[in-house]
């Protein structure tokens, strides 16, 4: 009998164990697939490759910097000049902690002289303030504002990297070629709740070129998926109205119709192909993220090169 109930506690032993470890492997597995999941939905937190921009303008804030520390306000003059302080898009400029600016080789010259620090940008923004907050309590920094774009007279958004040496503050910007993918998967989501609010007065949104879903290369645009029919297209209104099913890309591909696809199987998506950017005017490639709400497709496309 003794012998009888220790063979049963073993069993018994044994079973409970062979169903922790079940039950640990289950935890393990949908752990697993809900990270992936999850990751399939955000936009991607990689600190992206430096661009020639970004990496010219570091260089010429270094010997800007380099130069101040030699000559002091004399260096003014040099910053000014074609060459090494003005190349392209990409110059010097100087304000001082004051306020006041100092010197530009570009076309902020015009502001020599007088008090900046309330100046707003083309969005709002007290960008001089900013610059001049973050050089004070941490001497070096960078700020992004929309300014003026003088070989191509557009306000467009600007990333200047800046240094404070005592009074002064050195920098050197340069423009920001594309919107994000961050910017986009924003877009999207705020585009969405719109629609769902909505659609007809959203799509309206959409197509106006003075709204907020309409910013730089991104835009939104809107299938209706009872026809296939383009409710909304923020880059070219001669779409709103027309068979989606029909748009092809340069290489020919149906790319409204693949997302579609994707769109009824799996409620959103991402597509990647080639389109041109109508600011710039070149064939690039593009990633639109994609999302079935309701009878719709909405998306949102972003540029990668």
């Amino acid at each position: 009998m003794e012998l009888a109930l220790r063979v049963t506690n073993l069993v018994e032993k044994e079973t409970i164990m062979r169903k922790v470890v079940l039950v640990t492997a289950l935890i393990t597995l949908l752990s697993a697939h809900l990270l992936f999941a999850a990751e399939q939905i955000k936009p991607s937190t990689a600190k992206p490759e430096e661009s020639y921009d970004s990496k010219n303008a570091k260089e010429m804030l270094a010997r800007a910097v380099e130069l101040y520390n030699k000559k002091k306000d004399r260096s003014f003059a040099d910053f000014s000049m074609q060459g090494q302080f003005v190349k392209g898009n990409l110059y010097v400029y100087v304000i001082g902690t004051n306020g006041k600016f100092l010197a530009s080789g570009g076309s902020s010259s015009v502001l020599i002289g007088r008090d900046v620090s309330n100046m707003r940008d083309a969005e709002g923004k007290l960008f001089f303030r900013e610059m001049i907050d973050t050089a004070k309590s941490q001497n070096a920094g960078a700020v992004e504002y929309k300014w003026l774009n003088r070989l191509d007279g557009k306000p467009e958004h600007k990333h200047t990297y800046f240094q404070r040496i005592g009074d002064r503050i050195i920098a050197v910007g340069f423009y920001i070629p594309h919107a994000s993918d961050v910017q986009a998967y924003a877009l999207l989501a705020q585009a969405v709740e719109t629609l769902k609010k909505d659609p007809v007065s959203a799509c309206n949104a959409f197509n106006d070129l003075n709204s907020k879903f309409i910013q730089d290369d991104l835009y939104v645009f809107v299938v209706d998926l009872k026809d296939n029919i383009f409710r909304a297209h923020g880059a070219t209104p001669r779409l709103v109205n027309t068979d989606a099913m029909e748009l092809r890309n340069p290489d020919g591909k149906s790319i409204v119709k693949e997302m579609i696809g994707i769109a009824k199987k799996k409620g959103k998506g991402t597509l990647t192909y080639r389109w041109r950017n109508l600011l710039t005017g070149k064939i690039e490639v593009k990633n639109t993220i994609f999302r079935k709400v309701d009878n719709y497709l909405i998306a949102v496309g972003y540029y990668t090169q």
